[in-house]
């Protein structure tokens, strides 16, 4: 069976990463996931997906949001996912009939976390509340003096309320100040534009050092130069170039041979990897990693639908959250950087309307935001199947946690 599965990161008010929305879909058919209609269907994606995988490799120890609808509570089904890392997420369709309700006792007495998915303040969902964890409330289409009630009632009874659907700085700014509990959207990646901030010296370092990776022909000497005088990228580098991703039977001492062991489209790749980590030093930690992940989601598919610029598919996936690192405006944070001027346009939306590159970097990103019907129509328009959309994503996920460890 073919697994189709997405993830959306959830922050706590300190901005860690608490867990993931797992997104799903049953297959080619389907542009989204249905509790009521996918019955046990869907509980086979869901097992195979966690676990082809590995609930390691996806959740990286952290709890899975998982959407269910009243077929998958009620009809006889019994929890195949680990109680510690699952949410269980009722969608805001399960009516709080007999049947639902004891179907959510049995599940808080076996020790499931469980959230009501787009919460709503009306006396018909009251009783689910009696065994809920969690609300989720989105701050797009509930009103603010709505979404202060459900604080004000819900909170003293120990319920937590997630702001989901945050979009902007500003959505984000206010979540925190009313007392919101958890964080899920795209702020992190949507910073307030200011035109005339400063880049600190440690990030305009990691800048330089990007845009002579960026150069056609590189200068190992330089490289080797610039990284010997730091000790942690020196560290980094011979970590990685000795960890079990690249297999060597002998291990590499010095600065020279990682930079040729490695050669210079993996050096690129390397630089660019090691110094995100600094740009995004006062960032959510997975900023960091949604960008590799893309990058990597992002050269993959290229490579799948053999377009020539697969190498350019992987920076445009890298910095395509540019402007979230350096609290800068993309167009300005690129020019920073130098990128090639493909580069640029597919991530300013620039791209001509036939380029391979840009309908890639879309069908990214609507797959991380389990946009699946978008998917399906730039994955025809790329002549590849959805299965190895999927497959490549999978693929991704094991690949940035390998590197991410190394």
């Amino acid at each position: 069976m073919d697994v189709f599965v997405a993830r959306q990161p959830i922050f706590d008010r300190e901005w860690h990463l608490v867990g993931y929305e797992l997104l799903f879909r049953a297959g080619p058919e389907s542009v989204m996931y249905d509790g009521q209609e996918e019955g046990l269907s869907t509980i086979h994606v869901i097992a195979n997906t966690l676990f082809a995988i590995g609930h390691e490799n996806i959740l990286r120890g952290k709890k899975g949001f998982i959407n269910f609808g009243r077929g998958l509570l009620v009809d006889g089904w019994r929890p195949l996912l680990p109680k510690e890392g699952t949410v269980v997420e009722l969608l805001e369709t399960v009516e709080p009939d007999s049947d639902v309700l004891k179907a959510c006792q049995s599940l808080r007495e076996q020790g499931y976390t469980i959230a009501l998915d787009d919460f709503v303040c009306h006396p018909r969902f009251e009783p689910l509340t009696r065994f809920a964890d969690i609300l989720k409330v989105d701050v797009q289409t509930t009103p603010r003096p709505v979404q202060q009630r459900i604080l004000k009632k819900y909170q003293p009874q120990g319920i937590r309320i997630l702001a989901e659907k945050v979009e902007t700085q500003e959505e984000s700014e206010w979540a925190h100040q009313e007392g919101f509990d958890f964080f899920q959207g795209y702020f992190f990646a949507r910073p307030t534009m200011v035109r005339g901030k400063q880049i600190p010296t440690g990030k305009l370092a990691c800048l330089r050092l990007l845009l002579e990776a960026q150069k056609r022909d590189l200068d190992f000497d330089y490289l080797e130069m610039r990284i010997s005088e730091d000790v942690s990228l020196s560290y980094k580098l011979l970590r990685y170039v000795n960890a079990a991703i690249f297999r060597r039977l002998t291990e590499i001492h010095t600065i020279g041979q990682a930079l040729v062991r490695l050669g210079e489209d993996e050096v690129r790749r390397w630089i660019a990897i090691a110094v995100l980590p600094r740009l995004a030093a006062d960032k959510p930690n997975e900023l960091v990693t949604h960008s590799i992940l893309r990058a990597r989601f992002c050269e993959t598919v290229a490579r799948v639908a053999d377009i020539r610029e697969a190498d350019d598919a992987f920076l445009v996936g890298l910095f395509s959250q540019l402007d979230a690192l350096l609290d800068r405006p993309l167009d300005l944070a690129l020019a920073e950087v130098s990128l090639a001027p493909l580069i640029v346009d597919v991530l300013l939306d620039r791209a001509a309307a036939n380029s391979d590159l840009a309908k890639v970097y879309r069908m990214v990103r609507h797959y991380q935001s389990g946009e699946w019907d978008k998917v399906e129509g730039l994955a025809r328009g790329l002549q590849i199947a959805d299965s190895l959309v999927s497959q490549s994503y999978l693929e991704s996920v094991r690949w940035t946690n390998q590197v991410l460890a190394a």
